[in-house]
């Protein structure tokens, strides 16, 4: 199954539209967001829209290679470079040439292949490890991080003049908590998904099951709910997963004192983030009548939309 950014919110809608805006041109773009929110599938997303679509299209994790590994797997390097290069290896760059390269967790690269990194942007060319011959290339580079690359640089860990190389156009992917409301379309995704993988075609999610849903603060984000409607899948007795297929972290979130449902976790809810998720959950309720939660909540519809960040009708 093809994955795809899914939500319908302000803030996914905008990320959508940088999607589109940068696709069709080569601009170095710089992904920024918490882990799990999406980062590499924003990168698929640009690349499948690129002119280089049809072109090679690499990606390497800095944080998952050791630092003395990863520049002979980004430049390669020549027989006898090292100990253990038996033979010639060509590097990502020359294996994406003509394509695109997506540089995950950017932040974690250290300062030497940082400044090799910035030649090749700066002259899209380089040298293998061991080798004197000086290769030119073509890649359109995507990098992602985590991490506040602004104080990477303040500390002295990444430097100011390649993250202003790389942030060309920044995409940040906000956290799955600032955006609950697109929590059961992409509930509703994976389940289509893992109805299929595991065989259980009827089943689906109750009302109780997606207000617990929309109503924890993820900080695994997409990917932690992924994990959670998996399990879910896997344990449901019936046809109808209930709150008590979930963790009971999920289930029992910690509470604000005399707030009944109110939930801080790893921090601080803002009033409008509170009354948004409260809005969420009457709707449910009123079935997604609009008109009927307006009534309950004794506010017009205009107001209940404002307060569910969604776009104006009509």
């Amino acid at each position: 199954m093809k994955k795809k950014i899914i939500g319908s919110s302000k803030a996914i809608t905008e990320v959508l539209d940088l999607v589109s805006k940068v696709a069709g041109n080569d601009v170095t773009v710089l992904i920024t967001g918490e882990s799990g929110t999406g980062k590499e599938m924003v990168a698929t997303a640009i690349n499948s829209e690129s002119r280089r679509k049809t072109k090679p299209y690499l990606k390497m994790n800095c944080a998952a290679i050791p630092s003395e590994l990863l520049e002979s797997q980004l430049f390669g390097h020549e027989r006898g470079a090292f100990t253990g290069a038996i033979s010639r290896q060509e590097g990502c760059f020359e294996r994406a040439n003509g394509g695109s390269l997506f540089l995950d967790e950017i932040g974690d690269m250290s300062m030497m292949t940082q400044t090799k990194l910035l030649r090749v942007l700066q002259e899209q060319e380089f040298e293998r490890i061991g080798g004197s011959n000086t290769i030119k290339v073509d890649v359109r580079i995507m990098a992602a991080t985590n991490k506040s690359l602004l104080e990477e640089i303040k500390k002295g860990r990444f430097r100011e003049d390649l993250y202003y190389r790389l942030n060309v156009v920044e995409i940040h992917i906000p956290p799955l908590r600032e955006r609950i409301e697109d929590i059961p379309e992409i509930v509703n995704s994976f389940l289509d998904e893992f109805k299929e993988k595991y065989n259980k075609p009827e089943l689906t999610v109750s009302s109780n099951a997606m207000s617990v849903l929309t109503t924890y603060s993820w900080p695994g984000n997409v990917r932690e709910l992924r994990n959670v409607i998996e399990r879910a899948t896997v344990l449901s007795r019936t046809n109808v997963i209930e709150p008590d297929d979930f963790p009971d972290k999920i289930r029992k979130p910690s509470k604000l004192a005399g707030g009944e449902g109110s939930i801080v976790e790893d921090r601080i809810y803002t009033m409008a983030e509170m009354e948004r998720i409260y809005a969420q959950k009457i709707l449910e309720y009123a079935g997604g009548n609009k008109l009927k939660a307006a009534r309950l909540l004794d506010i017009d519809p205009k107001t209940l939309r404002t307060k569910l960040g969604l776009k104006a009708e009509g």
